[in-house]
């Protein structure tokens, strides 16, 4: 409804997490099924093997960003587009309580969307947490895919292919993200990176 404010709060949805598993494993099965793929297939293509994808399927699991990826790059969508809620009125706030966080089983990783997901969108807003010293490594995304991102905590290092940029507090990077790339905190201390992610096209699914 335009002009409507929804505020996303622990009251107003009580376990934002299990939530997101149910939903992303409802719409991976839907999307799944309408490519004619089936499990076995879809492991084959992403590389994610058949019992993670189940899991994520039966809501039984959370998949990292690192797996979205690859998924998505599977079925050729953007990773949000693989998370569909409810219709979202024009204007979202979306409160740190109930934010949508990704988190890699160690929990040195952990991705926080800054935008509600709809299914239906060219452009992506995440806040990245790397503890210290850690790396993620990141599959290659679809054809046509940009990352931007800035440094508001720590230094990192970026790899992209094979190519290093270490970025301090404020710096900036703009890359193509069609090629594997790395995230690598170099402190002691947790680092904290703000990215924005273009798609050359929206998948409507």
């Amino acid at each position: 409804m335009r002009g409507e404010v929804a505020v996303l709060d622990r009251e107003a949805a009580p376990a934002p997490s299990d939530a997101i598993c149910i939903r992303t494993g409802q719409h991976l099965r839907r999307l799944r099924t309408r490519r004619g793929y089936s499990l076995d297939r879809l492991a084959k293509v992403s590389g994610v093997s058949r019992a993670m994808l189940g899991q994520i399927e039966t809501g039984k699991s959370s998949p990292t960003l690192s797996i979205l990826a690859k998924i998505a790059a599977a079925l050729d969508v953007t990773c949000g587009s693989l998370i569909i809620e409810a219709e979202e009125p024009a204007t979202v706030l979306l409160t740190r309580s109930a934010s949508k966080t990704l988190s890699s089983s160690d929990g040195k990783f952990e991705t926080r969307a800054l935008f509600p997901y709809d299914g239906d969108r060219t452009v992506e807003f995440y806040e990245l947490r790397l503890a210290p010293h850690h790396t993620e490594r990141a599959e290659a995304h679809r054809n046509g895919t940009v990352e931007n991102l800035v440094v508001a905590q720590g230094t990192v290092e970026v790899i992209v292919g094979k190519q290093p940029y270490i970025l301090g507090e404020g710096d900036a990077l703009v890359f193509e993200a069609d090629v594997p790339h790395v995230y690598r905190n170099m402190t002691g201390s947790p680092a904290t990176v703000y990215l924005v992610s273009t798609y050359r096209d929206v998948i409507h699914i």
